[in-house]
């Protein structure tokens, strides 16, 4: 937008000297326009004669109306000192000054911008460039707030790492954290360098199997690979070399600053304690072979231990599926049956032969037999359940030519067991029976008769003595009449 070039003559661009005397009006103007983001036109007192704006947002502010106005009047009270400093600097060719000038606006915030000013005219017209700093503010401000945010982060953080190293050097376990790839030790804490009986000085970047048995280093070795490979692994059992001291050994496998990084919680054996370690092992291989299902779980229910044939009654293809899953999945009818048993073990201690039901991965239900104990010894009390099958079930809902129940009170066993749509199938059929054998009995086993009385046509009858197998009949029953 260039306002200056049809008012150049009144704006002294014709003036004495000076390259921006010697530039054609137009020319002069437009130069002016393009350096700026706004320029004001003064008289040697200050007042504003005219006024060019470069950019839409100020010219949206209305920034028109100051013309004919003080250039005083248009500011802040504090840049008041500065427009008289502008105007009173604006013949010394020698220096140019810059100062931050605030407008402020109708119903806004204070615009700020940077002015310099030069006398272009033998008249004293001065020329003031402007740029629009708010722009520049809202960076600014944007900046000052990631700094603070950075520094709240950096705060938090520092406070975290205080707290991890806190419990990382209280904690009476010991817990040594290696590289992945080479098992090289970066950190222990206090405990761990006591028990690896290592110097403090020699404990860091040194490899955690040299001071171990080389069967332990083996055995380690082969838990942590599995670790990085699964992200779990059963625990180890390693010696030091000099063989005074066992540990059982847990790793997890974590990432930082791409590369791979095993924690290690170590867990000392008593050397009093080590033939009962051996014959707990004996027990364990004994209870993983047990022809019967054998599990553990948790005060929540939910599966620590289980073995292959608690595997195979589950129809779970590794021993991870069951780990940590409730296991009211698989045993019993829901909501029933495992609080119950739950409710008998702590006011009892014991149950035995409990008749439930168990239900496989893919939908199979047998029938089984149970018994439960609580291990209420140790830091966290468990329970385990011994899982006998008492024979696979026929299925319980869809095929023909099933059992029947035996009587209404063996219906509501299966209550919990099969679904309310086939509960009242089996009712039915139940009744269906009781009424046939009992039109028999009063016709004193007249087929005909029996079939008037019941409302049923001879073939339809005859179809259901042969579904229920009552009486004995052959291919020829179906069309003689009795």
């Amino acid at each position: 937008m260039n306002v200056f070039a049809p008012q150049a003559p009144t704006l002294g661009f014709k003036g004495p000297s000076g390259w921006l005397g010697r530039l054609a009006p137009e020319v002069a103007g437009s130069l002016i326009t393009a350096a700026s983001d706004i320029a004001l036109v003064l008289d040697r007192d200050g007042v504003i004669l005219d006024i060019s704006l470069g950019t839409e947002d100020l010219r949206r502010e209305g920034l028109r109306a100051w013309i004919g106005r003080n250039w005083i009047d248009v500011v802040t009270v504090e840049s008041r000192p500065k427009v008289l400093d502008l105007i009173d600097s604006a013949g010394n060719e020698t220096s140019l000054q810059f100062r931050e000038l605030n407008h402020p606006m109708d119903g806004g915030a204070d615009v700020p911008i940077r002015y310099s000013a030069m006398q272009v005219g033998e008249d004293g017209t001065i020329v003031a460039l402007g740029r629009d700093l708010r722009n520049l503010a809202n960076l600014q401000q944007q900046l000052v707030e990631a700094q603070q945010a950075m520094e709240r982060e950096y705060a938090r953080l520092r406070m975290a790492e205080t707290r991890y190293r806190m419990l990382f050097h209280l904690t009476s376990e010991p817990v040594v954290i290696v590289e992945a790839a080479n098992f090289r030790i970066v950190e222990a804490n206090p405990a761990a360098q006591r028990e690896l009986e290592l110097p403090s000085d020699r404990l860091v970047s040194t490899s955690l199997l040299t001071s171990l048995a080389p069967q332990s280093s083996e055995a380690l070795q082969a838990m942590l690979r599995m670790v990085q490979a699964t992200g779990r692994a059963d625990e180890a059992e390693i010696a030091l070399a000099s063989g005074s001291k066992r540990f059982r050994v847990l790793g997890s496998a974590f990432r930082q600053d791409n590369a791979g990084y095993l924690l290690i919680r170590l867990t000392p054996i008593s050397g009093a304690a080590l033939p009962d370690s051996a014959a707990q092992s004996g027990i364990l291989d004994v209870l993983e072979k047990f022809p019967d299902g054998f599990v553990v779980i948790s005060p929540e229910m939910k599966v620590l231990e289980a073995n292959r044939a608690f595997l195979d009654l589950t129809q779970l293809a590794t021993k991870q599926q069951a780990l940590g899953e409730p296991l009211e999945r698989w045993l019993g009818r829901p909501g029933i049956d495992l609080p119950l048993l739950m409710v008998t073990l702590t006011e009892h201690g014991v149950v035995r032969n409990f008749t439930t039901i168990m239900r496989g991965q893919f939908g199979t239900v047998e029938e089984v037999e149970l018994s439960a104990v609580p291990a209420l010894s140790g830091s966290t009390p468990s329970y385990g359940f011994v899982i006998r099958s008492l024979g696979v079930r026929t299925a319980l809902a869809g095929h023909r030519g099933r059992s029947l129940p035996r009587s209404v009170e063996h219906l509501t066993e299966l209550v919990g067991r099969v679904s309310l749509r086939d509960l009242v199938r089996e009712t039915t059929d139940v009744i269906e029976k009781l009424c046939i054998e009992a039109a028999l009995e009063l016709s004193r086993d007249n087929r005909a008769s029996a079939a008037n009385m019941l409302g049923l046509s001879r073939q339809s009858f005859y179809a259901k003595l042969r579904r229920y197998g009552l009486g004995d009949l052959d291919d020829a029953d179906l069309g003689e009449p009795n």
